[in-house]
């Protein structure tokens, strides 16, 4: 029987967003997006709503998935969509700031009818969660100067039957992983800063502060505050335990990610996780794991589903990921984002290890690229330099454009992701704008992603002779940007080739990775790379510089820097490339930080030494 492989980000058509963002004037902006992931299983089948898909995405094996189109009664131009299994129905709710929500139910996900419960009171970012009593529960919030909200419902009505409680706020100061910029790099604003960041503001839009809608002044003044944005609750209950998650610190983050604060009832009193932020991808191809949800698959493992940031064509230009989680014996919460965005295998029907490595190793990171053209700052080497950031692009759409990729020698290789990235899109919207948190339009229209891959072993990769198919999607009716190929059993590879492309709105392809996985060739005589030294030194109350001394012998690719509050709970991980040191932001004041650096070539990962931050 086949594996089931799952490769981050997920696999599935990621909807085409047109944004009249207020903050760019009205410019609109045209990028992919989903975001804000609840997933559910019900009914023996596993169900992930994201924000701005106008479907739902289906799946019987988590790695797999299938997007259906959901009912246009429902609200899906809301964000942060919620979902929750109570009884025999599931229950589905999203936000819009400022505006009175409705609750819906179904017993069909995919067919419906979905009844509608009129909402009594305003939201944003919700979650509801049922006890083992059948008392009813639910959490909210998204700003950066409030808490995180809690309240009981009353289970028939979806009607308040408590008054709200704040349940948890940020704290930047003693919290690192809760500072925003990249890598934690802003410290929170004082009052100075923020009034004069706001008289700025006011002079350059022409008004005065009484000109501003009613309301808004306080949000206005937090968006030069430097405080993180605390949303996107999710409660899990184990072991008698209920674990209230939030994300932080702003989703064009690539620190984006996800706390957890433990109580002994549904409102607490809470208090922080040792193990925070329990989910945290800093690094790698696809950084970011914030705003998710946690689910216990029929199997018994847990999984943790969260966005992943590119914010190149708008701030939210995000995609989905999924990763093993669990709760170790002392009932802390993980996530496994050691190799967050490589291939791993999936069985949901029983019970595995969440902390196994992955089984195939990455072989294209920094391997020499040709193509037949390239736009200037969009280079043929982009498509192996692990950034999604960055892309290669040619010069024109003739179907004759190509990019190749040299591994430098044959390799058995097992899977291919083959990731296109969106530049400089100029086309009129093609539909109405719907006013929403900001105006969008939303395209449902399926336009394919079309393109066929080469490969050869040896020879002048400039022959057309000894070139053979790996894939051929050139009849593709799919839009699939970050395609992903399993070759379970192997193929010979040495060169591969990504030509005759075509993607949506007839523009000229641009390609984010090229990313290659496997194993060396039998006979290879290749090595794992030899055992890092590093020195991690703490630099202040929540902050680390780690410098890594590579070892004698085989070289590394890259490095893993795992880090945690005890030896034996380094549950946090940041990959790094091409560089020896790297900040670290996310430690927290007064708790000891352990560290361990991993090293990984094509040959496998050799694990470091475990030590105290000094």
């Amino acid at each position: 029987m086949s594996k089931v492989i799952l490769c981050n980000p997920l696999n599935i058509d990621y909807r085409y967003q047109f944004n009249a963002d207020p903050r760019m004037g009205g410019k609109v902006q045209i990028n992919r997006e989903a975001a804000d992931p609840s997933m559910i299983c019900f009914k023996g089948r596993y169900y992930i709503f994201a924000s701005m898909q106008l479907s739902v995405w289906v799946s019987d094996n988590l790695a797999d998935w299938t997007s259906i189109p959901l009912p246009e009664e429902l609200p899906l131009y809301d964000y942060a969509p919620d979902v929750r299994v109570l009884g025999e129905y599931v229950y589905f709710s999203a936000s819009k700031r400022g505006e009175i929500c409705d609750f819906f139910r179904t017993k069909d996900i995919e067919n419906g009818p979905y009844e509608r419960i009129p909402g009594t009171f305003t939201f944003w970012d919700p979650n509801l969660f049922a006890d083992d009593d059948g008392r009813v529960y639910f959490y909210w919030g998204c700003t950066n100067s409030d808490p995180i909200w809690g309240v009981e419902l009353d289970p028939a009505t979806m009607v308040p039957v408590t008054e709200p409680k704040g349940l948890l706020r940020g704290d930047p100061f003693t919290r690192g992983y809760e500072r925003v910029g990249e890598d934690h790099c802003k410290e929170p604003a004082s009052a100075e800063e923020i009034e004069a960041s706001f008289a700025g503001f006011l002079k350059a839009q022409g008004i005065t502060e009484a000109e501003l809608p009613p309301g808004t002044a306080g949000l206005v003044r937090g968006m030069f505050s430097n405080m993180p944005y605390i949303e996107g609750a999710w409660m899990t209950k184990h072991g008698g335990k209920y674990y209230l998650q939030y994300a932080c610190t702003g989703t064009e983050y690539n620190v984006y990610g996800d706390g957890v604060y433990v109580g002994d009832s549904p409102l607490g009193e809470f208090v922080p996780a040792k193990n925070n932020p329990f989910s945290y991808k800093p690094g790698g191809f696809l950084p970011g794991a914030g705003h998710g949800s946690t689910m216990e698959d029929a199997g018994g493992n847990w999984w943790h589903t969260a966005t992943m940031r590119i914010s190149i064509n708008h701030s939210f230009e995000r995609r989905v990921g999924i990763w093993p989680a669990g709760f170790d014996a002392d009932g802390e919460l993980f996530c496994n984002q050691r190799y967050g965005d490589w291939p791993i295998a999936v069985d949901t029907n029983k019970e595995t290890d969440p902390w196994r490595d992955p089984e195939w190793m990455l072989l294209s990171f920094g391997k020499k690229a040709a193509a037949s053209s390239e736009m200037e700052g969009k280079p043929a080497g982009h498509i192996a330099d692990e950034n999604v950031q960055t892309l290669w692009r040619p010069l024109t759409k003739d179907p004759g454009e190509w990019v190749m990729l040299d591994l430098g020698k044959t390799y058995d290789v097992r899977a291919i992701q083959v990731n296109f990235g969106d530049a400089d899109i100029d086309i009129p919207i093609p539909g109405k704008l719907v006013g929403s948190t900001q105006a969008r339009y939303i395209d449902v229209k399926q336009y394919p992603t079309r393109w066929k891959l080469l490969g050869r072993t040896e020879g002048d990769p400039g022959e057309e002779d000894g070139w053979f198919v790996i894939e051929d999607r050139t009849l593709a009716e799919t839009d699939l940007s970050h395609d992903f190929l399993v070759r379970e059993e192997g193929i010979a590879v040495r060169y591969l080739k990504l030509t005759e492309m075509s993607v949506p709105y007839d523009q000229i392809p641009a390609v984010s990775g090229l990313r290659v996985f496997g194993l060396p060739a039998a006979g290879d005589g290749g090595k794992k790379p030899a055992v890092p030294g590093f020195k991690a030194v703490r630099t202040g109350s929540r902050d680390m510089e780690v410098t890594i001394a590579p070892g004698e012998g085989a070289q590394a690719l890259g490095y893993n820097i795992l880090f945690g509050h005890a030896p034996d709970k380094l549950y946090h991980s940041y990959m790094v490339f091409g560089r020896l040191s790297q900040h670290i932001g996310a430690l927290v004041e007064g708790q000891e930080c352990y560290v361990r650096v991993d090293a990984f070539n094509e040959c496998g990962i050799t694990e470091g030494i475990t030590a105290k931050a000094e």
